[in-house]
């Protein structure tokens, strides 16, 4: 099943993608309640608009794929972004300092921040970048929660959590990297070198479609590529991360909980899924950064494309530097 959001005139449509048809979940449901009912639950609902030769009820209400705009399939809860993939590390690393290393810390468990839930956007949008030398891209692939009531999304073990992934979806995590590299020197971050942008789509593929490129061990085999204005930039196996993602999702639940609709990203894959992991490996801001009017292409194999680019910056209002204080413990 594909389950996407879409834009139709002034109308937001929620629904499923059957064909080259977009189709309106029954009784006005949206992305949201389908989440919240896990699978087995959009499954009875997919059975509502479909006859039983796979085709489209003459009674759904049902518009043609290209006559409308998609939307980010999702509104998340939140998202989780990891940096699951050795090799982006490895490059990324040199391109901040010159020095190819992954820490130890790495190997021990899966890292992820919290991004912004509110600057998303949707399959054709463009980002709105900041005033930024070293703008950039992140190819990733994204699992989404949804599970039904009678589940509890805290402390999950592996199986659970794997049980808890409704699908898959390709994310965009957009970049300043001149911003990023100054907020982590601080050792904490990223902030405002990452929550402008963050692209989700097209839509929403559930996860059992994924069986057949999945391995013994969990990971999906799946193959993702990234090219700029045409040219192609990068290519990996989503299977190249250190962890699954029911593991990562195992690690998100832990002393914590996921809910249905969050959003939880595989991190950059390696071999060119970003343009920084690139210039470390060069030595060199090749190729150059993003600049306005490029277009990213993003394919992962399984899901479809997600293609967005890159609009004009903006220049925000200034804030200013700390003031040195006296460190005074009285009032005077």
């Amino acid at each position: 099943m594909r389950i996407a959001r879409w834009l139709d005139g002034a109308d937001v449509g929620e629904g499923f993608v059957i064909g080259d048809q977009v189709v309106a979940f029954p009784d006005g449901l949206r992305v949201a309640e389908i989440l919240s009912q896990g699978l087995e639950g959009a499954r009875r609902v997919h059975d509502r608009v479909v006859d039983a030769s796979g085709g489209v009820r003459a009674t759904a209400q049902a518009a043609a794929l290209d006559s409308v705009r998609l939307l980010a399939p999702v509104v998340p809860a939140s998202i989780r972004d990891f940096v699951a993939f050795e090799e982006h590390v490895e490059g990324v690393s040199a391109s901040v300092d010159g020095k190819s290393e992954v820490v130890p810390e790495w190997y021990e468990a899966p890292t992820f921040y919290f991004t912004n839930p509110h600057t998303v956007l949707g399959p054709g949008d463009a980002v709105v970048p900041p005033v930024s030398e070293r703008l950039d891209f992140e190819l990733e692939m994204a699992a989404v929660i949804g599970f039904g009531p009678d589940a509890d999304g805290a402390n999950l073990d592996v199986a659970a959590a794997a049980g808890a992934i409704f699908g898959y979806t390709i994310m965009n995590d957009w970049s300043a990297r001149d911003l990023q590299s100054r907020e982590m020197k601080v050792r904490l971050g990223p902030a405002k070198g990452k929550d402008f942008g963050l692209s989700l789509g097209p839509w929403i593929v559930t996860s059992d479609e994924f069986a057949e490129f999945e391995d013994e061990d969990g990971y999906i085999a799946v193959r993702a590529e990234v090219r700029i204005n045409g040219e192609l930039i990068g290519e990996d196996l989503v299977s190249n991360a250190g962890w699954t993602f029911a593991e990562l999702v195992a690690y998100a639940s832990r002393n914590s909980r996921v809910v249905p609709g969050d959003v939880l990203g595989s991190g950059t894959v390696g071999n060119g899924g970003c343009l920084g992991e690139l210039w470390g490996r060069n030595g060199a801001l090749v190729p150059a950064p993003l600049v306005e009017g490029d277009e990213v292409r993003m394919a992962i194999e399984g899901i479809g494309e997600l293609v967005g680019s890159v609009g004009a910056a903006v220049e925000a209002p200034m804030v200013p530097q700390a003031r040195v204080r006296s460190r005074s413990r009285r009032r005077l």
